[in-house]
């Protein structure tokens, strides 16, 4: 791209222009930090992935959840599952609009979604759990709107967990944000999300990721495949119509029209999480946790006794340094 075509624009610009479009929080990152840092585990995923050309700067932006649906205590509910895929719509809208406000300003960007697998990557296993193609928490950090806590989850200081989180890439001169240092979370020491998990897959500073999708997106592609194979070995016709117009098909079917209940699904994790400012309206509805048992307890207490796991130190750069 040939520089007199390009506008000079600025990090504030930047910022302004994003919440203008609706942004709640907004970010940037240098793509260069997520080149030499992408998160581990043997799938390290960068920028350099997606393109090699507009990927100077990773502008991530936050769309907070509404505080009325976080406050329904089930977490099988599909209001929530509407009003947080109109959230993720939101979300899209804002960064399709930063997309064309760098491009006529002259610098060419790609929006970097929350929901968008990579299909090269399905092995024919419905079950298998599938990141986004840039690990949009761990960008997050590293533009500084948070840190993880113990479940993984971004954590940012004004909503907690209680956002939606896309990314802008595209490349341009500007300051960029740094990572927080201190960190959100207290760890085992608090522990809300694991109490309340209804699949219980939250572990010490890990998360059973397959097994979290099963609640993520409860009509998402496991369970259609599933609820398909289950019509086809009924074992008579009768048996396949009842199933076929049953409550389950009903439910995906209205989850494919809107992507309820498969781009969005379980958040109690989310919900609970006392880290934010705005935890102040939610907590009367949800200092209570229905989910918690004495078998979690017994496990946070053990994890306050046993030194770090190496999961803690694969994402210790992202989590942020504990309180003394």
């Amino acid at each position: 791209m040939v520089s007199e075509f390009q506008t000079p624009i600025s990090a504030d610009a930047v910022k302004a222009k994003a919440r203008e479009f609706g942004a709640d929080l907004v970010g940037i990152a240098d793509g260069m930090e997520l080149e030499a840092n992408p998160p581990g585990g043997g799938d390290e995923r960068r920028p350099s992935d997606i393109t090699d050309y507009d990927a100077g700067k990773v502008i991530v932006i936050a769309k907070k959840l509404t505080a009325g649906t976080t406050r329904i205590q089930r977490w099988d509910e599909r209001h929530k599952y509407y009003n947080d895929e109109l959230t993720l719509t939101a979300l899209e809208e804002t960064s399709l609009d930063m997309v064309y406000w760098l491009e006529e300003n002259g610098y060419p960007a790609i929006v970097i979604p929350p929901t968008h697998l990579d299909p090269w990557r399905y092995q024919n296993d419905p079950g298998e759990h599938l990141d986004t193609l840039l690990s949009l928490s761990h960008a997050a950090v590293e533009a500084g709107l948070g840190t993880l806590g113990l479940n993984l989850q971004l954590l940012t200081p004004e909503y907690g967990p209680r956002v939606m989180v896309s990314a802008v890439l595209a490349s341009f001169d500007c300051e960029t944000d740094g990572r927080q240092t201190d960190a959100l979370c207290k760890g085992p020491e608090c522990g809300r999300c694991l109490k309340s998990c209804p699949g219980d897959v939250i572990g010490h500073w890990e998360r059973d990721w397959p097994g979290c999708d099963r609640y993520r997106s409860p009509h998402g592609f496991a369970q259609l495949t599933e609820h398909l194979g289950n019509i086809f070995d009924a074992p008579n016709l009768d048996e396949r119509l009842q199933m076929l117009r049953s409550e389950e098909s009903f439910n995906l079917w209205q989850s494919i029209l809107r992507g309820a209940g498969v781009v969005t699904g379980c958040r109690r994790c989310q919900d609970v999480c006392p880290v934010g400012d705005d935890y102040a309206m939610l907590a009367d509805a949800l200092e209570e946790i229905p989910e918690a048992t004495p078998e979690k307890e017994a496990r946070l207490a053990e994890m306050l006794g046993e030194p770090k796991p190496e999961s803690y130190t694969a994402h210790a750069r992202w989590i942020g340094k504990e309180p003394s």
